[in-house]
This record gives C-alpha cells, structure tokens and sequence, in this order.
C-alpha cells in the first residue's frame, strides 16, 4: 500500500472502467467515500435519484457527466452519489494540487482528479479525459468553470465538455445537486438543507451535426447544461431561461425549438456501445486471429445507428419529457 506516489504516475493510471494494468490505489479514495457518505447522509439526508442513468454505462461505455455549479460542495456530491461501483475522474484546478504543500494534491489524485489548466486549450487534460472515456472511465465537467453568484465573474458556458465527448467517443450526461447552494450563503451561518443529486438522460454529440461546424460543439454543451438547469429547476427543458442564466452568451433556444434534438436513454445508449464494442471484437479477432481491434466510432456512433433504426421502425420520437 503506498502512501505517496506521484502526481503524474496516477494521473494516468486507469481508475475504474475497464482498462487493464494498474489502478490508482482504492485504499484512499473509499475511506473519503465512507467518511463523507456517513457524515453527509446525516448534515443533509442527500439522496439519489435516477442513478441508474450513471450506472447504465458502467463496465460499457464512458460518459461525461456535466452539472450546473452552485456550490462548493457540488463536486463532494457528484463523487458521491457515483460511488461505490463508478469513480468520477475530474477535471480540476492546476493550483488545486500544489495546496498545503502537495497533501491537497495526493488527496485530489488518488480520488481519480487531474489537472486542467484554466484560461487556454489544454491538449494534456484533453487528451488524459479522452483516454480515460475511451477506458469505460465516467469524467466529470462543470462547464460553468466557477461557482455561479460567486465573486464578479459573469456566468458562462465553456464548449470544453462536448470537445471532451466527442475526442473519447462518449455520451454526455447531465444531472445537478439541488439545494447545495442554500449551505452558505452570503452573510449567513452556514445551514443543512435536504440535497437531492438528480440524473438526467444522455445527450449525444453527433446529433448536433446539423448545426454549422463551428457551433457543434457550443450548442451540444448548451443544451447540456440546460438540461442541468431543467433538473435543478424542476421544468421542462423550454421553461429554462437560458438567457437570464447567461446574459453574454450565444442562445440556442430558437435553434433547438426548430429542430428538437432526439431524446435516449442510458439504457440505449449503453447497450448500443456494448453491441458495438462486441461486434469490432469479434470482427477483430475473426481478421487477426483473436486480437481485438479497438473501436474507432465509439458510443455516440453506435448509438446513433441505434436511434436511426429504431426511428425507421416507428419506436422513437424525438423531444422527449421534460426534466
């Protein structure tokens, strides 16, 4: 069992998923779990609800989990409420990892986080994230990139999780802690309100291929996030203001009114990813003799010719509930 290893080295060492070879050591990672599980269900009584939209996915495919950003306890919750069967590798900080002297960074690390460097196009994290997804691993994204309400940043939304998905051939999946941001407010001691972590439904890159090239990725992350905002909201996905939300941003709501984005479930998507990932096996080892062959098309792909077929039988509709 080791107590400190280097950044680096655990980084890029599978965490979950379904990648062979060492993991980053569990030891650390389940006793936060148990602790902050324990301690948390008795502060706030959290609950989870629609969870097995996460664990579709699991052993399957990887996917980005995306959520509005409120609080500082948001990350704490969505770690949560993955474990114990899936870990969320997040994107966090650099200057995150050097805090009290390195301890911050081992804690970070070991619990499946690595560094993303703000303010540019990191092609490391990038690449680490994609790997990862392509590893059946589950990357957490809050798009917002700060706490929303927090200091004097205007709110935005950053296309870097749709850049991520479709770079490791993943789903995107929304979901939101409810209520977090009522634990401390501004000029008031802190409170214990009820939380609710909520699941959504997966949203797939390549459905926004209608748009212009250049808007793909900006729009798939839009109705990403007010997916987020519908399930924190509790409203349909029309009812969100995503105007009011980010007064300084692009709107998509006309756009995706006239041209509603088909709705899936995780159940879908998954067992399209595994049919495929079976049949580029078999196809692999039939052409190699027994050596598999990975899948360059990925889950969005695969589960896209999935929708296609059953849309030509009738069996999907495209809309779908409202959060």
């Amino acid at each position: 069992m080791s107590l400190f290893l280097p950044y680096k080295e655990m980084w890029d060492m599978p965490l979950g998923g379904t990648a062979p070879g060492k993991q980053v050591p569990h030891w650390a990672g389940n006793f936060l779990w148990a602790f902050l599980s324990a301690l948390f269900k008795v502060l706030f009584r959290y609950r989870v609800d629609c969870r097995e939209s996460l664990r579709a996915f699991d052993g399957k495919s990887g996917v980005v989990v995306v959520a509005n950003h409120t609080s500082f306890l948001d990350v704490a919750f969505m770690y949560l409420a993955a474990r114990p069967s899936q870990w969320v590798r997040f994107m966090g900080r650099e200057s995150l990892f050097d805090n009290a002297h390195g301890l911050v960074g081992q804690i970070l690390s070991r619990v499946g986080a690595f560094p993303v460097k703000r303010g540019e196009a990191d092609r490391t994290s990038i690449k680490r994230a994609a790997r990862m997804l392509k590893n059946n691993e589950v990357v957490g994204i809050l798009p917002e990139g700060t706490r929303r309400n927090k200091g004097s940043l205007v709110p935005e939304i950053h296309s870097g999780a749709a850049f991520v998905a479709k770079m490791g051939h993943a789903p995107i999946l929304p979901m939101t802690v409810r209520n977090a941001e009522y634990v401390k407010q501004k000029g008031k001691f802190f409170r214990f309100p009820k939380i609710t972590i909520e699941y959504g439904d997966p949203v797939l890159v390549g459905d926004f291929d209608f748009l212009p090239k250049e808007d793909r990725l900006e729009g798939c992350t839009w109705y990403a996030m007010r997916e987020c905002f519908a399930l924190s909201q509790r409203v349909p996905r029309e009812q969100v203001d995503m105007r009011a939300l980010f007064p300084n941003g692009r709107d998509f709501t006309e756009t995706f009114a006239a041209h509603p984005i088909p709705a899936h479930t995780s159940a879908e998507v998954a067992a399209a990813a595994a049919a495929k990932a079976a049949a580029t096996e078999a196809g692999g080892a039939a052409a190699g003799g027994g050596a598999a062959v990975p899948a360059e098309g990925g889950v969005a792909d695969a589960a896209g010719d999935a929708v296609s077929s059953a849309a030509a039988g009738g069996a999907h509709a495209p809309g779908g509930e409202g959060a």
